[in-house]
Protein backbone atom coordinates (compact mmCIF):
# COMPACT_ATOMS: atom_id res chain seq x y z
CA UNK A 1 0.00 0.00 0.00
CA UNK A 2 1.49 3.41 -1.58
CA UNK A 3 0.50 5.93 2.00
CA UNK A 4 1.93 8.65 3.44
CA UNK A 5 4.80 7.38 5.49
CA UNK A 6 6.10 5.01 2.03
CA UNK A 7 5.82 8.37 0.04
CA UNK A 8 7.96 9.89 2.32
CA UNK A 9 10.80 7.69 2.96
CA UNK A 10 10.78 7.34 -0.70
CA UNK A 11 10.79 11.03 -1.58
CA UNK A 12 13.25 10.97 1.47
CA UNK A 13 15.41 8.39 -0.39
CA UNK A 14 14.73 9.69 -3.73
CA UNK A 15 16.31 12.93 -2.26
CA UNK A 16 19.51 11.75 -0.79
CA UNK A 17 20.28 9.50 -3.84
CA UNK A 18 20.02 12.70 -6.07
CA UNK A 19 21.87 14.42 -3.72
CA UNK A 20 24.50 11.50 -3.93
CA UNK A 21 24.85 11.89 -7.20
CA UNK A 22 25.54 15.17 -7.43
CA UNK A 23 28.17 15.08 -5.29
CA UNK A 24 29.63 11.80 -7.02
CA UNK A 25 29.15 13.73 -10.24
CA UNK A 26 31.00 17.33 -8.40
CA UNK A 27 34.02 14.67 -7.63
CA UNK A 28 34.16 13.39 -11.06
CA UNK A 29 34.83 16.98 -12.44
CA UNK A 30 36.86 17.87 -9.90
CA UNK A 31 39.23 14.77 -10.52
CA UNK A 32 38.68 14.90 -14.02
CA UNK A 33 39.83 18.99 -14.05
CA UNK A 34 42.60 18.44 -11.74
CA UNK A 35 44.63 17.48 -14.14
CA UNK A 36 43.52 19.87 -17.33
CA UNK A 37 44.49 21.27 -19.57
CA UNK A 38 46.97 18.80 -21.02
CA UNK A 39 49.24 18.83 -24.68
CA UNK A 40 51.12 16.20 -26.34
CA UNK A 41 52.79 16.16 -29.37
CA UNK A 42 55.28 14.05 -31.34
CA UNK A 43 59.36 14.29 -30.73
CA UNK A 44 61.77 16.48 -28.94
CA UNK A 45 60.89 19.29 -31.09
CA UNK A 46 57.55 18.75 -29.43
CA UNK A 47 58.65 21.00 -26.40
CA UNK A 48 58.72 23.96 -27.90
CA UNK A 49 55.73 23.70 -29.35
CA UNK A 50 54.13 22.39 -26.43
CA UNK A 51 55.33 25.95 -24.55
CA UNK A 52 52.97 27.52 -26.81
CA UNK A 53 50.19 26.02 -26.71
CA UNK A 54 50.65 25.85 -22.99
CA UNK A 55 50.22 29.50 -22.91
CA UNK A 56 47.36 29.17 -24.54
CA UNK A 57 45.77 26.13 -22.52
CA UNK A 58 46.53 27.70 -19.25
CA UNK A 59 44.63 30.94 -19.31
CA UNK A 60 41.71 28.77 -20.09
CA UNK A 61 42.25 29.17 -23.96
CA UNK A 62 40.50 27.09 -26.36
CA UNK A 63 42.28 23.65 -27.84
CA UNK A 64 42.26 24.54 -31.53
CA UNK A 65 44.40 27.94 -31.29
CA UNK A 66 46.57 25.58 -28.66
CA UNK A 67 47.56 23.00 -31.22
CA UNK A 68 47.89 25.66 -34.36
CA UNK A 69 49.55 28.05 -32.52
CA UNK A 70 52.11 24.80 -30.71
CA UNK A 71 52.71 23.64 -34.12
CA UNK A 72 53.49 26.62 -35.87
CA UNK A 73 56.64 27.06 -33.39
CA UNK A 74 57.98 23.95 -35.62
CA UNK A 75 56.80 24.89 -39.07
CA UNK A 76 59.03 28.31 -38.93
CA UNK A 77 61.97 26.28 -37.84
CA UNK A 78 64.69 25.77 -40.37
CA UNK A 79 66.23 23.56 -38.04
CA UNK A 80 63.52 20.70 -38.13
CA UNK A 81 64.19 19.34 -41.21
CA UNK A 82 61.01 17.74 -42.08
CA UNK A 83 58.28 20.40 -41.14
CA UNK A 84 57.57 23.75 -42.65
CA UNK A 85 60.22 25.99 -43.42
CA UNK A 86 63.66 24.00 -44.11
CA UNK A 87 62.13 20.73 -44.67
CA UNK A 88 63.61 18.90 -47.04
CA UNK A 89 62.58 19.11 -50.68
CA UNK A 90 61.13 16.12 -53.17
CA UNK A 91 63.06 14.67 -55.95
CA UNK A 92 62.53 18.10 -57.91
CA UNK A 93 63.88 20.44 -55.08
CA UNK A 94 60.64 21.64 -54.39
CA UNK A 95 59.11 22.06 -50.57
CA UNK A 96 55.49 20.91 -50.70
CA UNK A 97 53.78 20.60 -46.99
CA UNK A 98 50.92 18.93 -45.78
CA UNK A 99 48.47 19.43 -43.24
CA UNK A 100 45.44 18.98 -41.03
CA UNK A 101 43.62 19.83 -38.35
CA UNK A 102 40.34 18.21 -36.47
CA UNK A 103 37.94 20.17 -33.52
CA UNK A 104 35.96 19.05 -30.55
CA UNK A 105 32.84 19.22 -32.86
CA UNK A 106 34.32 16.82 -35.69
CA UNK A 107 34.94 18.97 -38.30
CA UNK A 108 38.19 18.74 -39.99
CA UNK A 109 40.34 21.04 -42.42
CA UNK A 110 43.11 19.60 -44.74
CA UNK A 111 46.00 21.04 -46.97
CA UNK A 112 48.07 18.75 -49.55
CA UNK A 113 51.09 19.63 -51.43
CA UNK A 114 50.98 23.03 -50.56
CA UNK A 115 54.33 25.07 -51.35
CA UNK A 116 55.56 28.60 -50.65
CA UNK A 117 53.15 28.81 -47.75
CA UNK A 118 54.96 28.87 -43.82
CA UNK A 119 52.09 27.58 -42.08
CA UNK A 120 50.15 25.48 -43.55
CA UNK A 121 48.49 23.87 -40.57
CA UNK A 122 46.46 27.72 -40.43
CA UNK A 123 45.44 27.11 -44.23
CA UNK A 124 43.96 23.82 -42.95
CA UNK A 125 42.16 25.59 -40.32
CA UNK A 126 40.81 28.02 -42.89
CA UNK A 127 39.59 24.91 -44.88
CA UNK A 128 37.73 24.14 -42.31
CA UNK A 129 35.92 27.20 -40.79
CA UNK A 130 35.62 28.80 -44.36
CA UNK A 131 35.04 26.51 -46.72
CA UNK A 132 32.27 23.42 -47.17
CA UNK A 133 35.14 20.84 -47.96
CA UNK A 134 37.69 19.29 -45.91
CA UNK A 135 40.79 18.91 -48.32
CA UNK A 136 42.07 21.54 -50.72
CA UNK A 137 45.56 20.14 -52.97
CA UNK A 138 48.30 21.73 -55.03
CA UNK A 139 47.56 24.75 -56.89
CA UNK A 140 43.89 25.07 -55.52
CA UNK A 141 45.39 25.22 -51.94
CA UNK A 142 48.21 28.01 -52.62
CA UNK A 143 45.20 29.86 -54.27
CA UNK A 144 43.16 29.30 -51.22
CA UNK A 145 45.93 30.15 -49.26
CA UNK A 146 46.82 33.71 -50.70
CA UNK A 147 43.26 34.94 -50.95
CA UNK A 148 42.91 34.44 -47.76
CA UNK A 149 45.92 36.75 -46.63
CA UNK A 150 48.86 33.99 -46.54
CA UNK A 151 51.75 35.52 -47.84
CA UNK A 152 53.97 33.40 -50.11
CA UNK A 153 57.66 32.78 -49.53
CA UNK A 154 60.54 30.64 -50.41
CA UNK A 155 60.37 27.77 -47.99
CA UNK A 156 63.96 26.11 -49.17
CA UNK A 157 66.55 26.94 -46.80
CA UNK A 158 70.64 26.57 -47.90
CA UNK A 159 70.65 23.63 -45.37
CA UNK A 160 68.24 21.87 -47.76
CA UNK A 161 69.36 22.34 -50.77
CA UNK A 162 72.78 21.25 -50.23
CA UNK A 163 71.57 18.04 -48.56
CA UNK A 164 69.21 17.51 -52.04
CA UNK A 165 71.99 18.18 -54.25
CA UNK A 166 74.27 15.91 -52.26
CA UNK A 167 71.20 13.29 -52.50
CA UNK A 168 71.38 14.13 -56.32
CA UNK A 169 74.69 13.22 -56.36
CA UNK A 170 74.67 9.63 -55.11
CA UNK A 171 72.45 6.67 -56.10
CA UNK A 172 69.04 7.90 -55.34
CA UNK A 173 67.70 5.00 -53.97
CA UNK A 174 65.03 4.69 -51.15
CA UNK A 175 67.58 4.96 -48.38
CA UNK A 176 66.19 8.46 -48.33
CA UNK A 177 62.99 6.89 -46.46
CA UNK A 178 65.18 6.84 -43.28
CA UNK A 179 66.60 10.32 -43.34
CA UNK A 180 63.63 12.00 -41.64
CA UNK A 181 60.51 10.94 -40.07
CA UNK A 182 59.61 13.57 -37.15
CA UNK A 183 56.80 14.80 -38.46
CA UNK A 184 54.84 17.01 -35.45
CA UNK A 185 51.65 15.88 -34.39
CA UNK A 186 49.55 17.67 -31.35
CA UNK A 187 46.59 16.66 -29.29
CA UNK A 188 44.93 19.04 -26.26
CA UNK A 189 42.45 18.92 -24.16
CA UNK A 190 41.60 22.23 -22.71
CA UNK A 191 39.43 23.51 -19.73
CA UNK A 192 36.40 22.81 -21.15
CA UNK A 193 37.00 19.43 -22.13
CA UNK A 194 37.60 20.09 -25.78
CA UNK A 195 39.66 17.93 -27.53
CA UNK A 196 41.35 19.44 -30.97
CA UNK A 197 44.09 18.15 -32.50
CA UNK A 198 46.83 19.17 -35.26
CA UNK A 199 49.79 17.78 -38.13
CA UNK A 200 51.84 19.08 -40.41
CA UNK A 201 54.69 17.85 -42.18
CA UNK A 202 57.15 18.69 -45.13
CA UNK A 203 56.98 14.54 -45.44
CA UNK A 204 59.20 11.92 -46.68
CA UNK A 205 62.84 13.70 -48.21
CA UNK A 206 63.59 13.75 -51.51
CA UNK A 207 60.10 12.01 -52.17
CA UNK A 208 58.47 11.44 -55.80
CA UNK A 209 56.86 14.66 -56.30
CA UNK A 210 53.15 14.62 -55.80
CA UNK A 211 53.24 11.79 -52.88
CA UNK A 212 51.19 12.45 -49.90
CA UNK A 213 51.57 10.07 -46.53
CA UNK A 214 49.34 10.17 -43.83
CA UNK A 215 49.69 13.60 -42.29
CA UNK A 216 47.09 15.39 -43.57
CA UNK A 217 44.51 12.57 -43.98
CA UNK A 218 41.68 12.11 -41.38
CA UNK A 219 41.99 9.24 -39.78
CA UNK A 220 45.04 8.39 -40.59
CA UNK A 221 47.65 10.67 -39.66
CA UNK A 222 45.26 12.45 -37.49
CA UNK A 223 41.51 11.56 -35.40
CA UNK A 224 39.59 13.04 -32.97
CA UNK A 225 35.88 12.43 -31.18
CA UNK A 226 35.56 14.29 -28.12
CA UNK A 227 33.60 11.65 -26.71
CA UNK A 228 36.69 9.26 -26.71
CA UNK A 229 39.94 10.59 -27.32
CA UNK A 230 42.05 11.51 -29.96
CA UNK A 231 45.46 10.42 -31.74
CA UNK A 232 47.79 11.04 -34.24
CA UNK A 233 50.82 9.60 -36.51
CA UNK A 234 54.61 10.12 -37.26
CA UNK A 235 56.89 7.98 -39.47
CA UNK A 236 56.44 6.12 -42.78
CA UNK A 237 52.66 7.36 -44.01
CA UNK A 238 52.51 4.83 -46.27
CA UNK A 239 52.05 1.93 -43.33
CA UNK A 240 49.78 4.43 -41.40
CA UNK A 241 47.50 5.13 -43.78
CA UNK A 242 47.31 1.06 -44.88
CA UNK A 243 45.94 1.01 -41.11
CA UNK A 244 43.59 3.91 -40.59
CA UNK A 245 45.97 4.14 -37.74
CA UNK A 246 44.85 7.48 -36.03
CA UNK A 247 41.21 6.12 -36.13
CA UNK A 248 41.69 2.40 -35.15
CA UNK A 249 43.36 3.90 -31.89
CA UNK A 250 40.34 6.36 -31.31
CA UNK A 251 37.97 3.28 -31.92
CA UNK A 252 39.86 0.85 -29.60
CA UNK A 253 39.87 3.59 -26.84
CA UNK A 254 36.13 3.75 -27.55
CA UNK A 255 35.87 -0.40 -26.59
CA UNK A 256 37.88 0.40 -23.65
CA UNK A 257 41.19 0.37 -24.25
CA UNK A 258 43.49 2.65 -22.70
CA UNK A 259 45.92 5.38 -24.96
CA UNK A 260 48.90 3.16 -24.08
CA UNK A 261 47.55 -0.09 -25.06
CA UNK A 262 45.60 1.49 -28.29
CA UNK A 263 48.73 2.85 -29.60
CA UNK A 264 50.63 -0.80 -29.13
CA UNK A 265 48.03 -2.45 -30.88
CA UNK A 266 48.13 -0.20 -33.67
CA UNK A 267 51.80 -0.73 -34.50
CA UNK A 268 51.27 -4.70 -33.56
CA UNK A 269 49.02 -4.66 -36.83
CA UNK A 270 51.52 -2.82 -38.76
CA UNK A 271 53.99 -5.50 -38.03
CA UNK A 272 52.03 -8.10 -38.15
CA UNK A 273 50.76 -6.86 -41.89
CA UNK A 274 54.15 -5.76 -43.25
CA UNK A 275 56.39 -7.94 -41.47
CA UNK A 276 59.13 -6.92 -44.41
CA UNK A 277 59.40 -3.78 -43.30
CA UNK A 278 62.21 -3.75 -41.07
CA UNK A 279 63.95 -0.03 -41.67
CA UNK A 280 60.93 1.97 -41.23
CA UNK A 281 60.06 3.88 -38.17
CA UNK A 282 56.03 4.89 -36.83
CA UNK A 283 54.99 5.97 -33.75
CA UNK A 284 51.65 6.96 -32.37
CA UNK A 285 50.58 9.09 -29.57
CA UNK A 286 47.03 9.45 -27.63
CA UNK A 287 45.07 11.08 -25.43
CA UNK A 288 41.85 10.02 -23.82
CA UNK A 289 38.69 12.64 -23.07
CA UNK A 290 39.82 12.06 -19.31
CA UNK A 291 43.53 13.47 -19.82
CA UNK A 292 45.08 10.12 -19.97
CA UNK A 293 47.90 9.80 -22.22
CA UNK A 294 49.53 7.48 -24.18
CA UNK A 295 52.26 6.82 -26.80
CA UNK A 296 54.27 3.86 -28.86
CA UNK A 297 56.72 2.85 -31.98
CA UNK A 298 57.40 0.24 -34.07
CA UNK A 299 60.96 0.53 -32.99
CA UNK A 300 63.26 1.90 -30.80
CA UNK A 301 63.99 6.22 -30.26
CA UNK A 302 60.34 7.51 -30.86
CA UNK A 303 59.64 10.37 -27.80
CA UNK A 304 57.06 12.53 -27.60
CA UNK A 305 56.76 16.20 -25.45
CA UNK A 306 53.60 16.10 -22.38
CA UNK A 307 52.70 19.07 -21.02
CA UNK A 308 50.54 19.28 -17.76
CA UNK A 309 49.99 21.58 -14.39
CA UNK A 310 53.13 23.69 -16.17
CA UNK A 311 55.49 20.26 -16.42
CA UNK A 312 57.07 20.14 -19.74
CA UNK A 313 58.89 16.95 -20.29
CA UNK A 314 60.05 14.41 -23.09
CA UNK A 315 58.33 10.75 -22.90
CA UNK A 316 60.85 8.08 -24.39
CA UNK A 317 57.97 5.53 -26.01
CA UNK A 318 57.88 1.66 -25.69
CA UNK A 319 58.28 0.02 -29.13
CA UNK A 320 57.48 -3.35 -30.30
CA UNK A 321 61.21 -4.42 -31.89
Amino acid sequence: MYNRRTFLKTSLAATTGISLQKKLLIHSQQLRNDKLPVVISTWFHGLKANEAAWKILASGGYAMDAVEQGVRVSEADPEINSVGYGGLPDSNGQVTLDACVMDEKGNAGSVVYLQNIMHPVSVARKVMENTPHVILAGEGALEFAVSHGFKEENLLTPESRIAWEQWMSKSKDDSAVNLNHDTIGMLALDKAHNICGACTTSGLAFKLPGRVGDSPIIGAGLYVDNDVGAAAATGVGELVLKIVGSFLIVELMRNGWTPGQACREAVSRIRKKFPHETSAQVGFIALSNKGEIGGYSLKKGFNYAVCREGKNELVDADYLM
